[in-house]
């Protein structure tokens, strides 16, 4: 009787078997077909971009570099010299914009994230060793932007000397406007920068007091990379940054430019 139930059994099991084989063959094969007609073994993210302002046209975004310390006073209230030292910078994801009227996620971990508001220059054709006196126009146009921070893990950081990705790369850490084209508002280079918090001013001042102009910047930058189509370039915030709460509505702008609203949620 035990070697007849087992005779049974293995019957059973041979087409649940032979079901299974089919299923890997198949699956081989899929795989195999997908990696000849070179798709995606993944759904491919979507490609992060801007509305062209006044247009239905998009402005794709590849990168996102950002400025350190480009303004005097701001440079002071961070503990620095503002002393014109050569530019650095930084970076944040792409996949971190949240278009103007949107909504901030107040992120996790941190405990003390502040907002820094800045000209944005959007990239339109790109190079290495940009002269500043050419650098212009390789600039598309111009947008409103909210480098978001997490200054708390961005203050660890530094202490221990490690990047800044977990304060300034984040998800949601970059609120920006539409892009403007600069044919239409030009070349931005004097005028007021402001943010205000429930309608209260925290950041003021003035594009004329960039200690590195936009043409330095990317003189500069594409010095220590190839500049492409699609970059965008955060400029620099002026004195006044703090501590956003979930609730508050920020409001800013660059004169000429474009405003920016955002609500923390």
């Amino acid at each position: 009787m035990a070697r007849k139930a087992k005779k049974t059994k293995n019957k059973k099991n041979k087409p649940a078997k032979a079901t299974a084989a089919r299923r890997t063959r198949k699956v081989s094969k899929t795989a195999a077909k997908t990696a000849a007609a070179g798709a995606f073994v993944v759904r491919a993210p979507e490609a992060p971009s801007l509305p062209v302002a006044g247009t239905r046209a998009r402005f794709p975004v590849r990168r996102i570099f950002c400025v350190g310390r480009n303004y005097a006073e701001h440079t002071r209230e961070m503990g620095h010299d503002p002393d014109r030292e050569l530019p650095f910078f930084f970076m944040k994801d792409p996949s971190g914009l949240v278009l103007s009227g949107g909504t901030f996620p107040y992120p996790p971990i941190s405990k003390d994230v502040h907002h820094e508001i800045e000209l944005v220059a959007a990239i339109g054709k790109g190079g290495a060793d940009i002269p500043k006196e050419k650098a212009l126009s390789h600039i598309y146009g111009y947008a409103v932007g909210l480098d978001m921070t997490r200054r708390d893990l961005q203050g660890e950081a530094k202490k221990t000397g490690r990047p800044w990705e977990v304060g300034k790369a984040f998800a949601h850490a970059a609120p920006c406007t539409a892009v403007h084209p600069a044919g239409a508002i030009g070349h931005p280079n004097e005028g007021h920068i402001w943010l205000n918090v429930n309608g209260h001013q925290r950041q003021r001042g003035d594009l004329k007091e960039l200690i590195w102009s936009v043409p330095e910047i990317i003189a500069h930058v594409s010095r220590l990379f190839v500049l492409a189509p699609g970059d965008l370039i955060f400029t620099g915030t002026p004195a006044g940054v703090g501590p956003v709460a979930k609730g508050d509505v920020l409001e800013g702008g660059v004169e000429g430019v474009d405003r920016l609203v955002v609500r923390v949620g």
